[in-house]
Order: structure tokens, then sequence, then C-alpha cells
């Protein structure tokens, strides 16, 4: 075994861990059908499945490239597959028959076991619009009391219409593509509450160097503190790229997660750790009258950066009191003072995280969100919505786009959005529980949507 200086993998393999030689790297289940694509064969590959129920395996077809839809099945239906080609094999990997919602990106069974020494659910969609026109989408994988550490990177060629595998990146966890100066970058930890890393590719995500660890974290168990993040829109403000962050732990008694932002001059290399500043941590507080009461440990993570209408730099954080973000002011002069306490937003979907973005067009804000509605609990998140905003004050609900308030809140959820402006549409990424998902939170689809027009939505 030879050493290895890249962070980038097609596929990351475990030490000791079984190599197949076929590579099944992206599974998307329709309603009566499943198509796969694979690495490691490009010439006749059979094509075998079954019923989870049923003892023997049948032959579905044979394929000559790398992709094969196997058709005809049953709905709300679980099945196992595998590739084949010669003394070639793929690992037998799961899928449930089913309707879903939008274009799925990439899917994970509950029970399928493929990705264990990191997760068993896909989490922190990532989505990033190239110069060049295609589009890159990124996941993680993740399950309570594992590692946390594999990201999958996916392309797409047409818009949205149709993906393909790229790579991975390990470890890599709460990551956020993004470009800058028409290359692509990850930002990323390296496990929940790990190290904060970042890393570049040259290639369209096929390859990324060794990232660098611009900030020690640690594991997070035990109520050990650490770098807390999520794929939030990186910002550009007066010559610098800002991204928010937070320093602690959901076991920390003490504070919770403390508040931050790092920035960096837009015209210094991103990969040098000592060209970041990064903003004294700021716990939650009793900071005014509206506040008292809550708990040192109150909800305080996830913030997304906005500029508001009297042109300072916000940071918009999710919030553990219901109907309400929390806002920061950042120092946009002093890069390491921490950040001033503001307001409180009435905001109705802080229950999950949120990306609040302006639109320079219509000169107006908006976020998709999992949205809170009169009755549900506090954590539902089968509700999906667009809102939108004149003056970062008052939110205005626009459409609904995943209504199932109907559906089970404890196995359905729309959450985690990344969402870009694309001409006159909305594009965004999802991270989808349905169709058989190990609960709402635990999600095992990661699908892309379209919202055309969205300016014209009254």
């Amino acid at each position: 075994m030879k050493g290895y200086n890249l962070w980038s993998y097609s596929p990351y393999v475990p030490p000791l861990s079984k190599k197949h030689d076929i590579y099944v790297c992206r599974i998307v289940p329709y309603e009566a059908s499943i198509h796969l694509e694979w690495l490691g064969c490009h010439g006749a590959c059979e094509i075998y499945y079954k019923k989870r129920a049923d003892k023997d395996f049948i032959l579905a077809g044979t394929a000559e490239g790398n992709e094969y839809e196997i058709c005809g099945l049953d709905i709300d239906t679980d099945y196992e597959f595998f590739v084949e080609a010669g003394a070639k094999r793929s690992a037998t990997r799961l899928a449930r028959v089913g309707k879903s919602v939008g274009t799925t990106v990439n899917y994970l069974h509950p029970d399928d076991t493929a990705y264990a020494f990191s997760g068993r659910y896909l989490c922190s969609p990532s989505l990033v619009i190239h110069p060049d026109g295609y589009m890159l989408a990124s996941m993680d994988l993740f399950a309570l009391s594992h590692p946390q550490n594999l990201t999958m990177i996916f392309r797409s060629d047409d818009g949205g219409e149709s993906w393909h595998y790229v790579s991975e990146l390990m470890p890599c966890f709460w990551g956020k593509l993004f470009i800058h100066k028409g290359e692509v970058y990850m930002l990323s930890c390296s496990t929940e509450y790990g190290d904060l890393l970042i890393g570049k590719s040259t290639d369209g995500g096929k390859t990324f160097t060794a990232p660098v660890t611009l900030l020690r974290g640690s594991n997070g168990k035990g109520g050990n503190s650490g770098v807390h993040k999520n794929p939030q829109n990186i910002f550009i403000h007066n010559g610098r790229i800002y991204e928010t962050l937070e320093w602690g732990a959901w076991a920390n008694k003490e504070f919770g997660h403390a508040a931050m932002v790092m920035s960096c001059d837009v015209n210094d290399d991103l990969l040098v750790p000592q060209n970041w500043s990064f903003t004294e941590p700021m716990p939650f507080s009793c900071f005014g009258e509206e506040l008292c009461g809550l708990a040192p440990t109150t909800m305080q993570i996830e913030g997304t950066l906005v500029l508001s209408q009297d042109g300072k730099l916000m940071n918009v954080m999710r919030f553990g009191k219901r109907g309400y973000a929390i806002c920061y002011e950042v120092d946009t002069e002093n890069h390491e003072a921490p950040l001033r306490y503001s307001h409180l937003m009435e905001f109705p979907a802080n229950f999950s995280k949120f990306m609040i973005k302006y639109d320079t067009v219509s000169k107006k804000y908006y976020s998709v969100a999992t949205r809170l509605y009169d009755g549900c609990i506090d954590n539902a998140r089968n509700l999906l919505s667009l809102m939108v905003s004149k003056d970062l004050v008052s939110w205005q609900n626009l459409t609904d786009l995943h209504d199932f308030r109907d559906a089970d809140v404890n196995k359905v959820g729309f959450q985690y959005v990344d969402f870009e402006f694309e001409g006159e549409d909305i594009i965004y990424l999802c991270r989808t529980a349905i169709n058989g998902a190990h609960n709402y939170h635990d999600s095992n689809y990661c699908t892309f949507h379209r919202i055309k027009n969205f300016r014209n939505i009254k």
C-alpha cells in the first residue's frame, strides 16, 4: 500500500475492508425501476436483481457501458442487485422502488451498509454552478455514532436533468462547494466537530489536492467542542470572502454553539491558513429583554450571511425560539472582533438549516426552507416553501414547493436546502427523506429541483 497525497478518491476504500472490482457509484429508484451507474467495467456487464424477500437473483439484462435501468419492478418494494462481469462483481446494493420528488442526484437505502465506515444517510447538500456551465452537487454520509467523514460529488452538464458520479472526498463532512476565480473549492470539516479544512480542484472536482487545515477542532464526543458548520452561501463583500461557522458541540452543556465568521481577502491564496481571519466565538447570552429566560445553550447554529437594507453584513442564524431567527452583525473593519448581537427576526422556518440570498434583479430576499405551520411539532420538516422579504424584516410565503403535511411527520422531510439563482429560475439541492426513509431526519435521497420564473410568483 503506497502513501496517498490527494483528498479525492474514486472510490474511497478503507484498509482491510472488502474491495470489489466493480463499484456501484450511483443509484436512482423510480416508481417502477432502478437506475444504476458503476465504475470498474466498461465492457459487457450483467445486472442481477431480486426482491429483498426472495431467495434467488435473476438476470435483468446486459449493459455495454456503465449504466443500466432495471425495469418492470413493483412499487413500494425493496430490491437487491449487483453488477457482474466475468470474475468481477460489485457489492450487493439495496433500493426501494417508489415515488420521490424532483430529480434524484443520489440515493442510499437506510439498510445499505456500503458506506457504513462513514454513515448510513445522505446529508449536507451543496450545489454550485461553474462558469463553464456545468453544475456540481455534493453530499456527505452521516449516522449517529459513525465516523461521518465521507463526501460524494456528482456533476450535471444539462441543467440538472441528469447527474453522474465524479469523485469522493475523505475526510470531508459538512462541506460547501464554491467557485473562486474559476476554480472549484471545498470548505468542510474533517468529521463532526473536527478540523476545518479547505481544498481545491482544477479539473471540475475529479481530483482535489490534499486539504489544508485552517482551524483545529476535536471530535465532539463527550461534550468536547470543535468546529461546526454547514453548506452555507459563500459571501463576497468589500473585497473579502466570508463564511459562517460555529464553535461548540451539541453535548456542550456550558454554551452549546458559539457564533463565528471567517474571512479572507479575495486576492489572497485561500489555501494559506494565515490569510484567514476568524472572529472570536460568541456564545449565546441574554442580550436583551426579548431573550430573557432562554438557556445559555439555546440553539444558535447554521448561520447564513446577508447584507441588510442599511448595508450591514448580518449573520442570520437558526435559533431555538419558535418563529424567530437570531441576527448578529459582522464587524467588517476588525475581522477578528466577535459578532455583535443585533435583534431577533421573525422567520417561520427557523428550526432547520436555512439559507437567505438577495436577488439584485427584484431587489428582494429569498429563502427556500422548511416552513413551520399551525399545529405542527417543532421538528416537523414535511413542508418546504419559497419565501420572500422586501426588507429582511417581514417574510411572505410565496408558494409551497413540497407539501406533505398529510404524510407521517416522522418519516418525511425536506431540509438543508442549498440554492442558487440561475437566470429567471432558482435551482436547489435538498436533503430529502421520503419513500421508506429511516426517519424524517435521516435522509435517503439528495434531490435537485428547479423553480421556473420565480420572480413572477405572486
